[in-house]
């Protein structure tokens, strides 16, 4: 692997290393391709295990759900649809916690244990991960692929570059379609789109994310998440001492050596564990040393822990010359069992208030929502038999996918009143408000005061357990 470029001394903020107040950062600034070794271990079982949670990505919305599709986030008609429940723009608040609740989720764990979430579950990352992976099958490992970049073009070289960039494309283009049908029905798109006969807008979202794909996994990898990526910028100020990350234990590495076998002649020396092996940097897919401390390029995967514990079992040492470790623990400071930062106490609570407004919503979010404006001009009519009338335009909301008829009755107002304009059902388009005009009228005679509550019900006339209702004022003349 060519020796990544030594940038000069700047002053550390945060917690960009774990053992200077000024360090030399050694980063990668695509001069040369990283070919990151793949070794096995615990730490890359678990990135395996997360990474394959974006499966639900591609596969995802073929799943359906009573004859549709089970989650479509209908941008055109201003609907999500995610199995019975309808979310329609009245009910955005809730997405907007959504988002609340993913940033103070990112902070939290990105205070807790610095970049986790770019080792573990970044789009980038899982795919540059997925692209190496295709590249190591067809190309070989690390040595190979740097030898096959160097070498004149044959036509060996050529058939496995062929090779490899067809299935990067293929998966890109596999990609790019995913990313789309989560706003669209799965299967009308594949119609549409096997016939060329997607509009301007849906042709030229899937040709940017496949290229994007295509080029910022496969070409440019790291460097998205060092040059490109705001959320590695942002990292050190969510970061302090408590922080757990990748660390080396340099007390215990140093100095480091070359192990002689015994009896080779070679002077023995007093040497710390580390034997200069360079597997920890063999295997970082951003291609820094972690013993040189916590840097730029660091996105916290842990592969270098699986490296170098397997080099420890192999010459009989203890595992943990590098380990997920806080700046407290390194510097022998007392360490924390529960976790104390005030700040991430804060992130933790407005997460849970999110989650709670969320849940909330959810559980309060009807099939059917109702709306009543009373006439204002005028408030109220005197019909030629004394009564008093007062007319009222309903706005009745259908959340389910069907279009329903409901019935309109009422509670409290006046006594003998009636409802006018209601003896026949009303139809409800699904997906959208409806709009019509009910009238009260009362005797005036029952009427005690100028101004009663009345509460208006609407009833879904095939099942009566789907209802909503609006309280508001019948209005007659000063008594």
């Amino acid at each position: 692997m060519t020796e990544p470029v030594t940038k000069p001394n700047k002053e550390v903020v945060g917690l960009t290393s774990l053992y200077h107040e000024h360090a030399e950062w050694k980063v990668n600034s695509g001069e040369s391709t990283v070919h990151a070794k793949r070794m096995p271990g615990r730490f890359r079982t678990l990135k395996y295990i997360t990474e394959s949670f974006w499966l639900i990505f591609f596969f995802g919305p073929y799943l359906r759900w009573e004859g549709k599709q089970a989650i479509l986030l209908d941008i055109n008609n201003r609907q999500f649809h995610i199995f019975d429940l309808t979310i329609l723009p009245q009910d955005i608040w809730m997405v907007s916690l959504l988002l609340l609740l993913l940033a103070m989720t990112l902070f939290a764990v990105t205070s807790v244990a610095s970049r986790v979430f770019c080792g573990y579950f970044c789009f980038q990352t899982s795919w540059v991960d997925l692209f190496t992976w295709i590249e190591e099958k067809i190309e070989g490992n690390p040595n190979a692929r740097h030898k096959l970049d160097a070498a004149p073009w044959t036509g060996d070289k050529i058939r496995k570059k062929v090779i490899k960039h067809l299935i990067w494309i293929a998966v890109s283009i596999f990609t790019g379609i995913s990313f789309t049908i989560w706003f669209e029905d799965a299967y009308l798109y594949w119609h549409d789109l096997l016939n060329f006969n997607l509009t301007l807008l849906e042709w030229s979202v899937l040709i940017a994310f496949i290229l994007g794909t295509y080029y910022l996994a496969g070409f440019m990898r790291e460097q998205v998440c060092m040059w490109l990526c705001p959320y590695a910028r942002i990292q050190a100020v969510m970061a302090d001492s408590q922080t757990i990350l990748p660390a080396y234990d340099d007390k215990r590495g140093e100095p480091r050596g070359r192990l002689h076998r015994q009896g080779s002649g070679q002077p023995e020396t007093e040497k710390g564990d580390c034997i200069d092996c360079f597997q920890c940097v063999q295997v970082c897919p951003t291609g820094v040393d972690i013993r040189d401390g916590q840097q730029l390029g660091c996105i916290t995967c842990g592969l270098c822990i699986d490296a170098c514990d397997s080099v420890m079992d192999k010459i009989g040492r203890p595992r943990g010359l590098i380990r997920y470790a806080s700046l407290d623990e390194m510097e022998g400071r007392p360490v924390h069992k529960l976790y104390q930062h005030p700040r991430t106490w804060v992130y933790v609570a407005i997460l849970l208030l999110s989650l709670g407004g969320i849940i909330y919503g959810l559980t309060h979010l009807g099939a059917l929502t109702l709306r009543v404006a009373p006439e204002r001009q005028p408030l109220f009519v005197r019909m030629s038999d004394g009564s008093i009338q007062d007319k009222y335009t309903f706005k009745v909301l259908n959340k389910t996918g069907k279009d329903i008829h409901v019935s309109v009755r009422t509670e409290g107002g006046v006594k003998g009143q009636k409802i006018i304009g209601a003896e026949e059902p009303k139809l409800v388009a699904h997906g959208r408000a409806t709009s019509f005009t009910i009238f009260v009228k009362a005797p005036e005679e029952n009427i005690e005061k100028e101004v009663t509550e009345i509460e208006f019900y609407v009833v879904n006339t095939e099942d009566p357990s789907m209802e909503a209702e609006y309280t508001t004022k019948f209005t007659a003349p000063e008594h």
